[in-house]
């Protein structure tokens, strides 16, 4: 792992949980949720994550446990990974509230329900920060995988950053829409969505300065391995529902497919 990377890895990890903020500017610049567009963008992101899991992680991770503990056991190693990363993400979600829990589909059209009596503003503040605190704990491995991939690998950290960033839209909106209805300022609910990706960046950090200490090839083999389990659960459990929420079956096919293609392309390309 290339020390000199650390810049690339901090810029990448800090752009990905800023990039909650896009959703914000939606509430911001927009009266109307274009509901095809984020179908395709989730969907394109989930084929960026799905195909670089299975096609680069997951192998380079097999590459170095094998190298460092043997065929079978190095296998074993990264199959067990996989699915402790997937198993690490799942509990995440279970600890979150599913009326806190970021990835639950909002438009901007509910902006239009704020004069609702039973839409409190305190109790709509509160809802905005706790979907930002949810958003806090969900992003804490997401940016662990690009920090750390970046340091190790800087072309899967630039594919994990590009994937996150996209699937991060809909969190802005998430935290943006119920702090405009508190607040009644666009302005301010961007700026609430914009911070509240802060926390993944300061996560990644926090997590490799801890984990500094112990980095060696089998230990990032290990962390591969969960990245790509994560990644997966992402995908299927989150972006692909969300999307097809958001708009048609076929849209979010076609995002998918169209994801999975341009990964393909840009690793044998640009790498």
């Amino acid at each position: 792992m290339e020390a000199n990377n650390w810049v690339l890895a901090l810029t990448l990890s800090l752009c990905a949980g800023l990039s909650t903020g896009i959703g914000g500017l939606f509430v911001l610049l927009f009266r109307r949720t274009n509901t095809k567009f984020l179908s395709v963008a989730l969907g394109f992101s989930a084929g960026i994550m799905i195909f670089i899991s299975l096609n680069e992680i997951l192998p380079e991770s097999k590459s170095r446990l094998t190298e460092s503990m043997g065929d079978i056991q190095g296998g074993i190693s990264t199959i067990v990974a996989f699915f402790l990363g997937i198993a690490l993400i799942a509990a995440i979600d279970k600890l979150i509230p599913a009326s806190e829990n970021p990835h639950e589909m909002h438009t901007i059209e509910e902006i239009g329900n704020c004069e609702v009596p039973q839409y409190h503003p305190h109790k709509l503040m509160k809802t905005s920060v706790m979907t930002a605190l949810a958003i806090t704990i969900h992003n804490f491995p997401e940016g662990l995988a690009t920090f750390m991939s970046a340091m190790a690998v800087p072309k899967l950290g630039i594919a994990i950053a590009f994937a996150v960033a996209i699937h991060n839209i809909p969190e802005g909106i998430a935290v943006a829409i119920p702090a405009y209805c508190a607040t009644g300022s666009r302005k301010k609910a961007f700026l609430y969505s914009l911070l509240s990706g802060a926390a993944e960046p300061l996560g990644a950090i926090f997590a490799f300065l801890f984990l500094a200490p112990f980095i060696n090839e089998t230990l990032l083999g290990i962390i591969f391995a969960a990245i790509a389990g994560i990644m997966i659960y992402i995908s299927f459990d989150e972006l692909l529902p969300t999307a097809q929420e958001y708009g048609e079956h076929h849209l979010t096919l076609y995002g998918l497919l169209s994801g999975m293609m341009v990964m393909a392309v840009s690793l044998l390309v640009l790498f």
